[in-house]
């Protein structure tokens, strides 16, 4: 099979494709490339086939009913395969980077909030009492020092950002 063949080859093979692939649920160019690569599976086999045209339609809708098959046999995931429950290396990078911040502005705040809301955020999970006797304060009072520290760290943070924000 000559080059000029495969040349006046191409268009037909292109429109044959535009015109199985919407039926069986591929891209024209996939099944073009599926056809293309059967033909020279063929050329190295058996040599060039007797009748090119005749050739290259029975192997469009060849190549279009096997795209069928595999498109009934092909089922949607219910569920990303990944494993949700751990975060990927992104997501740790980027929470690690929010902990960082989330720290440094606490060890920024005034008065005793560093300490207390450093209580809150802590892994250990203490108690209002307990938190109450490390700051050594009533725990009556802790309730509305955490809302005047949460909200001095709230404006802190939204100062923050604000001021990291391109403008224009």
């Amino acid at each position: 099979m000559t080059p000029e063949m495969l040349t006046a080859l191409r268009p037909l093979l292109a429109a044959e494709a535009v015109a199985e692939a919407h039926a069986c649920g591929m891209e024209p160019g996939d099944l073009e490339q599926a056809v293309w690569l059967r033909l020279l599976e063929r050329l190295a086999a058996d040599g060039p086939p007797a009748d090119p045209t005749g050739w290259l339609r029975r192997a469009v809708r060849s190549e279009a009913r096997r795209g069928r098959r595999t498109a009934r046999l092909e089922l949607p995931y219910r569920a990303e395969p990944a494993d949700d429950r751990h975060p990927g290396p992104e997501q740790q990078a980027l929470m690690e980077a929010g902990r960082r911040a989330l720290h440094a502005a606490v060890g920024r705040l005034p008065g005793r909030c560093p300490r207390l809301v450093t209580a809150l955020l802590s892994s250990k999970d203490p108690t209002y009492r307990e938190i109450a006797g490390e700051l050594g304060i009533s725990q009556g009072s802790l309730g509305p020092e955490r809302s005047k520290c949460l909200g001095c760290l709230r404006r802190l943070l939204a100062a923050e950002v604000a001021a990291g924000e391109r403008r224009g």
